[in-house]
């Protein structure tokens, strides 16, 4: 290994800039390609546990253990899908209240206009004018984006599946190139990493789907209390959204209440759901995510705001989402590789906790380095010709 301390700080600071810029130069140009496959390996590393319960205690064949769990994934994903397409078809049927409703709340807020900032319904009109026909010139280009968006989320659902059963499929082979990538001498923090990789992605998924589905649960109950007609697919929305850190929770707040303006004509509804989303937020901050969610890699605030920015300039929604577990998979990386010790605590949230559930136990995936290294030895140790090697799970 590589003496840092021999290079002097222009020439580690330059070659880091190189390496960063060529990273993102490379992310930036093959984000089409990429960012699919990095979301098929979160996937692949989520589902491995299924995998190896049908192969293990089951006995199913591996490929035939890859395809129903796959064939499970996807059965759970399109029924929610369904369900939600039929919420949305319910919205539609609703149209004409809807606009209706909506231009009551036109008429409120331009009369609050013309009250606050001695604006006229004329002038507004006007404006409203131009911005019309500013949208007709670009709705062509609109029209043309949302049908080439359609069919890349389709292609994207295509690949998506398949990328992860060959990931699944090929997983030993992946580990296996690893280790011919990198000098024996390496291997044993090589197994480190790439276990605890697998511990963090695992533990960090399972406590965002138990997230999911706590804060879909409380703002649901939330919207029904307050009495807003499409409460149920608004707090699956919400749900979904927050997966999003920061700013998932801000768009969601603002699409329920549009949706629910254009419901009903009480203004004062908007209230009501500021309000309960601040509740759950404050249940999903000092419960969900201390409990679930940060209870393997702590990353900071500002690094993660930054990589979700970086995120969406790279690959839109997908790369918000990937965001968190990249820099979760990069602060592994950083914390057991010499030299790069400070970025992993710069990427790292040492503040001092006001709470800890220290007596609270919830199910996580094991980190023992023993069972690693027992399961790791068979890529690390040399072999014999007469030697027949079982991977192990």
């Amino acid at each position: 290994m590589i003496n840092s301390e021999e290079n002097p700080l222009y020439i580690k600071i330059a070659f880091s800039l190189i390496i960063i810029l060529s990273i993102g130069t490379i992310l930036y140009c093959g984000k089409e390609i990429l960012m699919p496959i990095f979301l098929s390996f979160l996937f692949a590393i989520m589902l491995q546990p299924i995998v190896v319960f049908f192969n293990k205690k089951l006995r199913f064949p591996h490929i035939l253990a890859i395809i129903f769990t796959l064939t499970l994934f996807v059965a759970i994903l399109s029924s929610l899908f369904y369900f939600v397409s039929i919420q949305v078809s319910d919205i539609i049927n609703d149209w004409t209240k809807i606009k209706t409703n909506f231009y009551v709340h036109l008429e409120y807020i331009q009369h609050l206009i013309k009250d606050n900032f001695n604006l006229s319904k004329r002038d507004q009109k006007q404006i409203l004018d131009g911005a019309k026909k500013d949208g007709m010139k670009q709705s062509s280009e609109i029209v043309g984006s949302t049908l080439l968006s359609f069919s890349d989320f389709i292609l994207t659902a295509t690949l998506i599946p398949i990328y992860t059963f060959l990931i699944l499929l090929y997983r030993i082979h992946f580990i296996k190139f690893f280790c011919k990538l990198f000098n024996s001498k390496h291997h044993t923090k090589l197994q480190e990493i790439l276990f605890e990789i697998k511990v963090v992605i695992q533990s960090y998924v399972v406590g965002l789907i138990i997230e999911m589905i706590g804060v879909s649960i409380l703002t649901t109950i939330g919207l029904y209390f307050i009495g807003i007609e499409y409460f149920i697919l608004l707090g699956i929305i919400t749900g979904v959204l927050n997966l999003i850190p920061y700013v998932g929770i801000l768009f969601a707040g603002i699409l329920t209440i549009v949706v629910s303006l254009s419901g009903t004509t009480d203004f004062a509804i908007v209230l009501y759901i500021i309000g309960v989303n601040f509740v759950v937020q404050l249940i999903d901050n000092n419960i969900f995510v201390p409990l679930f969610v940060n209870s393997k890699v702590s990353i900071n605030a500002f690094v993660s705001i930054i990589g979700i920015i970086i995120g969406n300039i790279f690959g839109g929604i997908t790369g918000m989402f990937l965001a968190i577990p990249i820099i979760a998979i990069l602060k592994v990386i950083f914390d057991r590789i010499e030299g790069l010790e400070s970025w992993g605590y710069l990427f790292g949230d040492d503040l001092p906790k006001t709470f800890e559930w220290r007596r609270i136990k919830i199910p996580m995936f094991k980190s023992d380095n023993t069972t690693s290294s027992q399961n790791f030895e068979i890529f690390i140790k040399p072999k014999t010709e007469d030697e027949n090697v079982e991977v192990s799970e």
